[in-house]
């Protein structure tokens, strides 16, 4: 029982995370405001993320409360675990794993857009908006693999090579601070 709780915990937080960092990635792409996908981020957001972003402004075109932001919510998340779950509570273990926490999420983020979008790319009829703002996301990383390796009889790869790529960052990220 307490194995299914502790799930549902880190589930919550690891989705809001998420919306987050989508935040930040939406930004930094550029991506259309006005889609649907990117008002539900916004609104979901916003009410925490505004009064950070008093205090900590951009720099360069990067929303740096976003990742604060990001960084709060991964703190709270290992706190409200080893709290709830462990009974214990280290601040160096809190601030290396909401670090490590926030990278594995972008990771498994851009992951799941890349999933979502090549799903959608052989359902879809017409326009959608979010296969409009993933591509919009995700087409800055796809390119340079297509420059290497171009579609093949009208199958384009760099979706696959670009997943092994990110799986690959992950085992490898998550081997060096095992």
């Amino acid at each position: 029982m307490n194995d299914a709780f502790r799930f549902l915990v880190e589930v919550i937080f690891d989705l809001y995370l998420m919306v987050v960092l989508l935040r930040f990635w939406l930004q930094t792409a550029r991506a259309d405001f006005y889609n649907p996908l990117s008002q539900f981020v916004v609104k979901a957001t916003s009410p925490l993320l505004n009064p950070i972003r008093k205090v900590i402004p951009g720099l360069g075109g990067f929303d740096l409360a976003s990742l604060m932001l990001a960084l709060i919510v991964a703190a709270l998340k290992i706190v409200t675990v080893s709290l709830l779950f462990f009974g214990g509570l280290e601040p160096l273990t809190v601030l290396i794993g909401s670090a490590i926490t926030v990278i594995k999420e972008g990771l498994n983020l851009v992951f799941w857009v890349l999933i979502i979008r090549a799903i959608l790319s052989w359902v879809s009829q017409g326009y959608n908006p979010v296969e409009a703002i993933f591509h919009q996301l995700t087409e800055p990383m796809l390119r340079p693999i297509r420059k290497i390796i171009p579609p093949i009889g009208g199958l384009d790869l760099s979706i696959l090579i670009l997943i092994i790529g990110l799986q690959f960052l992950q085992i490898l990220f998550l081997d060096l601070f095992r």
